[in-house]
């Protein structure tokens, strides 16, 4: 049993301390000690029975622990690690006891994979990546740092996500393709070709619109 803190008290933070539980109910891997979060106005209150400890200096004064980084915009959560960088924090890997997935992939530290989803083979997913709700990967993908798949994903095979991108709920990303780093596909969206040019892109076929 590893003492584990989740970072961002928000909602999706509510939902990785119920995946926590979760994991818990097939066996006893974590004990959850509560919140980090940098906004002082909610220090020391409780959020789904779990308290709210107080920010990321307060994680570098414990020292060797586990965190997870429950921030859902890939930007965001980025910052906040490098803010850790210095410190002693280990970073969990969660992954949902509903996930189906092979054996034949890699899924590097601190990344979140929420229930209902299902990754095939050979699949390489990145540090501190988000794959919410039932998304689906396909064979070879490679999923780079800091990505974030919120519910109901779909991604064809011989897909990568450059780092930092963001895929709304419900993106559908055809075989072979290539986002660049630092891109955002809105819910709903097709993409139907490689997006050479980082910026935000949304519709069927997907257009850029900044």
């Amino acid at each position: 049993m590893k003492d584990l803190y989740i970072i961002g008290a928000g909602g999706f933070g509510r939902e990785v301390a119920w995946l926590v539980e979760r994991i818990n109910d097939v066996s006893f891997e974590w004990n959850l000690k509560g919140f980090i979060d940098d906004d002082e106005s909610i220090w020391g209150s409780k959020e789904d029975g779990y308290p709210v400890l107080g920010g990321c200096e307060y994680l570098k004064k414990i020292g060797d622990v586990y965190a997870v980084c429950a921030v859902g915009s890939a930007k965001v959560r980025k910052k906040i690690i490098n803010k850790l960088a210095d410190s002693q924090v280990r970073y969990a890997t969660l992954v949902d006891p509903s996930v189906i997935m092979s054996k034949r992939i890699r899924v590097g530290e601190g990344s979140i994979i929420c229930a209902g989803t299902i990754i095939t083979v050979d699949v390489i997913i990145g540090k501190h990546v988000i794959v919410n709700l039932d998304c689906t990967l396909g064979h070879d993908d490679i999923i780079n740092d800091f990505v974030t798949m919120y519910p109901s994903v779909n991604v064809s095979g011989n897909v990568e996500i450059g780092e930092c991108s963001e895929l709304g709920t419900g993106a559908q990303i055809i075989q072979g393709k290539k986002i660049v780093p630092n891109t955002i596909i809105g819910a709903g969206a097709v993409v139907v070709k490689d997006i050479e040019e980082k910026g935000t892109y949304v519709g069927s076929p997907v257009r850029k619109i900044r």
